[in-house]
């Protein structure tokens, strides 16, 4: 699992629609300049989360973009994986047949192991929680 730019985009992203009230779709242009970057980018990130089923996309003059309904699930997890896809942070390239007492890569292990943890905490963590301290700490 992997963290770029876009997935830092796509985390604000989602917490801005949750904090949405209004339940009003949020053109891409306002999204963009509350984040400062560029519309076309942004569409980019949002077309994944479309495709994920994070969020709709409404056609019109006051078209843009919101949560679906099951908001209160999306965790942080889910928008990773809508960006990133389902990569591993490590993979060993080395031929471990070649190398003494071969019992694979212990090292791959410990890494698998320590990213199963946090994908774990990572699901447990939902984009609702952490929007309602935002707009706590707002207050």
């Amino acid at each position: 699992m992997k963290y770029s730019k876009a997935t830092n985009y796509a985390l604000h992203t989602m917490a801005f629609l949750t904090l949405n009230e209004k339940d009003e779709a949020i053109g891409v242009e306002q999204l963009a300049k509350m984040q400062n970057l560029s519309p076309t980018y942004l569409s980019k990130i949002l077309t994944k989360l479309v495709k994920a089923g994070l969020i709709e996309s409404t056609p019109g003059v006051k078209g843009g973009y919101r949560l679906l309904k099951r908001q209160k699930e999306t965790s942080f997890l889910d928008v990773i994986q809508a960006i990133e896809g389902q990569t591993s942070l490590f993979h060993c390239s080395l031929d471990h047949k070649e190398l003494p007492h071969n019992h694979g890569c212990l090292i791959e292990q410990v890494m698998m192991n320590a990213e199963a943890k946090m994908k774990a905490d990572l699901d447990a963590t939902y984009i609702a929680d952490i929007a309602r301290q935002m707009k706590e700490k707002r207050a």
